[in-house]
């Protein structure tokens, strides 16, 4: 099915709050740089202030916009978590929540969050889970969660009694649990949603291969681009990654449960798309199991 959505020009975003968790680097950057450039007031948070500052300069130098702020927030901390969202829950809307931070390379040992859970599932996932948990009554009606996917979801096998990795540890595969994680809250958020008659969406996208190598260079965010070559006929920059998750924050015809995610080059390239998830990332069986145990992981009640 042809889809007409064009990246280079989003509704206006004028009147919107929109939170980017990591929004100082990356994809999380340039998100932050195109819903701005839409008008919207952008919120990043993240752990560096000094690092947040200086992506809000180059946003209002690029593009002019000027309604920027900074909340500190490290998602390895539950206790960060809560501060992080005091703030949040202090401004007076947020229309839409984009859970984008989080740990890409991980290490070659396993490490733990200050809370004991494992590094990169306790960042990516869990420090996520607490902090929509504990702003959702400040997400406005029609407001939307939108959790950063990943290809590599659909390449890792899912171990959900090991999903800490307690069992075995292996870098790749810890990020894969990761992934599934992130997928598995964002449709469970969807069903519960939808079982209440709540209005507001929980929506997932991916980037697909987004490589330093071909993202616009931002004196102060992104200084040193990789060297790794890009195997890909269609070279994508991290700007262009970020298309689909901004879609899912900005389609006003995207539907709670909609999955995006590039539409070329076997999903790792090109213009968003509607995609499909991995069948275990979207069981109910497993975002059920995943809320209970969250819940207890972080000793956040997360109620609709």
């Amino acid at each position: 099915m042809k889809d007409p959505w064009n990246p280079l020009s989003l509704p206006s975003q004028r009147g919107r709050t929109v939170v980017v968790t990591g929004g100082n680097a990356g994809i999380g950057y340039f998100i932050v740089e195109q819903l701005a450039q839409a008008g919207a007031r952008v919120v990043i948070a993240s752990r560096s202030q000094q690092k947040a500052r200086t992506a809000i300069s180059a946003v209002k130098e690029r593009v002019g916009a000027t309604d920027l702020d900074f909340v500190a927030l490290d998602l390895s901390s539950m206790e960060s978590v809560r501060e992080a969202a005091e703030q949040l829950n202090a401004l007076d809307r947020i229309d839409v929540l984009i859970n984008n931070a989080g740990i890409t390379d991980a290490g070659k040992r396993r490490e733990v969050t200050k809370d004991g859970h494992e590094l990169v599932v306790g960042t990516n996932f869990l420090g996520h889970f607490a902090l929509t948990a504990l702003v959702f009554r400040s997400i406005q009606p029609e407001g939307r969660v939108v959790g950063l996917g990943s290809l590599s979801a659909a390449s890792t096998k899912l171990e959900a009694d090991d999903l800490y990795s307690e069992r075995d540890y292996q870098p790749s595969r810890a990020y894969g649990f990761s992934k599934h994680a992130v997928h598995g809250f964002a449709f469970e958020l969807d069903r519960r949603l939808r079982a209440v008659g709540d209005s507001r969406a929980s929506l997932l996208a991916h980037p697909g291969w987004a490589s330093d190598k071909f993202t616009p260079r931002v004196p102060g965010v992104n200084d040193n681009p990789s060297k790794v070559p890009n195997p890909l006929p269609m070279p994508q920059g991290k700007d262009k990654g970020a298309w689909p998750i901004v879609r899912a924050a900005t389609d006003p015809d995207a539907e709670s449960g909609t999955y995006f995610g590039p539409g070329g080059t076997g999903g790792l390239a090109g213009n968003p798309v509607r995609a499909t998830p991995p069948e275990s990332s979207a069981a109910p069986a497993f975002g059920g199991a995943l809320w209970k145990d969250a819940e207890q992981r972080s000793g956040v009640t997360f109620a609709l």
